[in-house]
């Protein structure tokens, strides 16, 4: 004989009134390509091609903001309008909107490459912004900074070699978090720098002076006292006070922050990155290099970008052009 229902069990007529309502799915044409479906593709390309994650993070976060911004769901939707009413939604500096531009538009080139676009409409597509030249570190900053840190802490140390290996041969902050012992060649003071840790993927060689000989010496040094003490496994230049590496972030790399903070905490505005880049390409230019030797020492590809480093005044300009006449 079945068991009765308990009278406390409710029927399930009712159960739907108050159940989640289910989402309208919104039909897609199958026979159109998503813009979503091109990002992953162009994605895996990238991926394949060896295109640093970041990079592949930049197009997919701007894409999917396009995405969002403009309510667009297929390719073939996008025009030089939409890409236009995009630009204007942003409540954003012209730099920001710029920068955001080109991620689109190296997209777009992507899959105008693929064979899923015929033209090329957004390539007159631009936003003006004000050429502001920043100026670079210069010796007397190097100095200042290098004589209020502290060389026997080993935070510090790491910092003052990271500061003046950046402004001695150039190289990028996020070169300097990937740098291993093997690209150090003591005997000939010379970085090897191959292009698994380049921006331009290009081998580059880069002297460095007895002081930063010195100064890397003691590094790996400690290094490897400060790896063996939290039993780290890495060749890694520069690493953190437990031995790991860096951080890459650009908001979370630890030799970045501790540089802006010296920066703050003794008043020099031009202790950063680019700055200390800047001023190796400007000191290489006083001291007679020319300037595709000054591009190539870089790893710029374009010479327009290397002249945005050197930040020559007028004077400047008249004094070096009087040498000629």
């Amino acid at each position: 004989m079945p068991k009765k229902k308990q009278i406390f069990t409710v029927t399930d007529e009712l159960n739907d009134i108050f159940s989640p309502a289910q989402p309208i799915k919104e039909k897609v044409d199958t026979t159109r390509l998503t813009i979503s479906q091109a990002l992953d593709t162009v994605s895996r390309q990238m991926e394949i091609s060896g295109n640093r994650p970041r990079t592949i993070g930049d197009y997919n976060i701007h894409v999917n903001y396009f995405v969002k911004l403009t309510g667009l769901t297929y390719l073939d939707e996008i025009n030089a309008d939409r890409i236009y009413e995009y630009l204007a939604k942003q409540n954003v500096s012209n730099q920001s909107k710029l920068t955001r531009l080109k991620c689109i538009k190296a997209f777009l080139s992507r899959c105008f490459d693929n064979g899923w676009i015929k033209t090329r409409y957004w390539k007159t597509i631009n936003v003006k912004v004000d050429n502001n030249v920043k100026e670079g570190a210069t010796d007397k900053d190097i100095k200042v900074l290098l004589s209020v840190l502290d060389l026997n802490d080993f935070v510090q140390l790491r910092d003052a070699t990271a500061a003046l290996l950046m402004y001695k041969t150039g190289i990028r902050i996020n070169t300097i978090v990937h740098l291993e012992n093997r690209h150090i060649d003591f005997e000939n003071k010379l970085l090897r720098l191959d292009g698994e840790i380049m921006k331009n993927h290009q081998q580059l060689l880069l002297p460095f002076d007895d002081t930063l000989h010195r100064l890397l010496t003691v590094l790996t040094k400690q290094n490897d006292a400060v790896r063996r003490e939290y039993k780290e496994k890495n060749e890694y230049v520069f690493v953190t006070k437990f031995g790991g590496i860096v951080s890459n972030s650009a908001s979370h790399n630890n030799i970045q922050k501790r540089l802006n903070k010296y920066a703050k905490e003794y008043g020099l505005k031009n202790i950063n990155p680019h700055a200390l880049r800047r001023g190796f390409a400007k000191s290489l230019l006083s001291k007679g290099a020319n300037i595709v030797e000054i591009s190539k020492a870089l790893g710029h590809s374009n010479l327009a970008v290397t002249t945005q480093y050197l930040h020559l005044e007028k004077e400047e300009v008249a004094e070096n052009l009087r040498k000629f006449l």
